[in-house]
């Protein structure tokens, strides 16, 4: 998600290049279908297995739920606008950040919503002077009366993350093919992975004693060591007494939004990255993406951000599937300024099969213009892309917050008309071929 000027580089909504060929021009074009509107700033949009509803995060705090006519119910799910930061309206990157149902869910009613919550650090005065708050996994049961509310009183903290500034938060959450719960956090804020909070040497995202920067892989059906979650055994450092067993992977700078291949069960993550370039990622066991030693590709200085050095330590990286310019730094040619991930296709449309489609918050903060992208594998491994003409749109589509899919496959843009979460007139759009 995005952030605002020194802010605005953090979010950094950017431009898709893919590696490999770069497709400048494209005869893709696409529809944007209105499926439900009324909402504020939706982040997610999530169908449990095998029901006939979808659930709707907004960022100020409230989980909604889209019947099976795909109507929007006017009472909602669930309500925790009480535990999370106060936010500012113009533009914030906390909030309710995310929404998983346990792979039972249909018998044991579990789900999981990630959170900015209010906190006062455990009497920690150096963060409640410096810390802005703390990222919270919380674990909610439907409630026995009624299959469309929450049980209030079933709240069940699983993780905590104390946060040292604002943005930069990632907190996607989705429970993988192996039924464990991931969870991505960004670096602690700022810019550059630098200033409190931050590793001095390598910043947060290199740095396997802490949880900022990373993916994060927990069992939340046994508890273990004090927490409400334990380690799998299989977690790629849990023989490393100087690494956080719950990582995953490393080296990411804000991994946005996520999702899992429903056929393969590859993870694809949109991490945004600094001022020059968006990056997507296929997320694997133990892989380190690079942040803070590269922005994409590209090695990375974090004194002097804009200027790319020539040589740097790439020993142990893994570079993005795709890359594209971000327009903060890289005006020309530039497609967007933060990358807000996607999904793999998996609906009716024979030709947009495992195909990628994904997408940018806007090529400008000043001016609603959502980009829609669409990433194509080789034969060879290599992705390339191409950006897709939304053709219904008069050249005004709205700032694009994220992405999702529903149990057909189908893929969906979450959209806003406003910079922050304000108002009750976001939309979202079912993607589908404009001919």
């Amino acid at each position: 998600m995005l952030s605002t000027n020194s802010f605005l580089k953090g979010l950094a909504l950017s431009v898709f290049v893919a590696m490999g060929s770069v497709t400048t021009a494209s005869a893709l074009e696409v529809n944007l279908e209105p499926y439900v509107t009324g909402l504020n700033a939706p982040l997610a949009m999530v169908q449990p297995a095998g029901d006939d509803r979808k659930f709707v995060i907004e960022q100020f705090g409230r989980v909604k739920i889209i019947d099976k006519d795909g109507n929007l119910m006017p009472t909602p799910f669930l309500d925790i606008r009480n535990k999370i930061v106060t936010q500012y309206h113009d533009f914030d990157e906390r909030g309710l950040l995310g929404l998983a149902f346990h792979p039972d869910f249909a018998s044991n009613g579990k789900f999981y919503v990630a959170y900015s919550a209010v906190t006062n650090f455990q009497g920690d005065l150096g963060k409640m002077f410096w810390w802005d708050h703390t990222n919270t996994v919380e674990e909610y049961t439907v409630s026995s009366d009624d299959p469309n509310v929450a049980d209030r009183n079933s709240g069940r903290i699983i993780t905590e993350i104390d946060w040292p500034q604002f943005n930069h938060n990632g907190h996607w959450i989705g429970f993988g093919p192996d039924k464990m719960l991931y969870i991505s956090t960004g670096d602690g804020g700022y810019a550059n992975d630098w200033g409190i909070g931050h590793n001095v040497t390598d910043g947060n995202g290199q740095d396997l004693s802490v949880l900022h920067g990373k993916m994060l892989r927990i069992d939340v059906d046994s508890a273990a060591d004090g927490n409400n979650y334990s380690i799998p055994a299989d977690n790629p450092f849990v023989d490393n007494d100087e690494a956080a067993p719950e990582i995953w992977a490393y080296g990411l700078r804000n991994p946005w939004r996520c999702s899992f291949d429903t056929t393969d069960g590859r993870l694809f993550c949109g991490d945004v990255q600094q001022n020059s370039y968006e990056e997507i990622d296929i997320i694997e066991k133990g892989a380190n993406y690079g942040w803070r030693r590269k922005e994409g590709t590209q090695c990375f200085d974090y004194a002097a951000p804009d200027n790319h050095p020539d040589v740097c330590d790439e020993e142990g990286l893994t570079d993005p599937i795709i890359e594209y310019a971000n327009c903060t730094a890289k005006p020309e040619g530039c497609k967007g300024i933060s990358n807000t991930g996607g999904y793999v296709y998996r609906g009716a449309n024979a030709d947009w099969q495992g195909k990628y489609i994904f997408g940018d918050w806007s090529k400008s903060f000043a001016a609603m213009d959502g980009q829609i992208f669409m990433g194509t594998e080789g034969d060879d491994g290599t992705w390339t892309m191409e950006v897709a003409t939304v053709a219904n749109m008069d050249g005004k589509t709205p700032y694009v917050l994220a992405f999702a899919q529903d149990a057909d496959g189908e893929v969906y843009a979450l959209t806003s008309i406003t910079t922050g979460p304000n108002g009750t007139l976001d939309t979202i759009y079912k993607i589908v071929p404009a001919n």
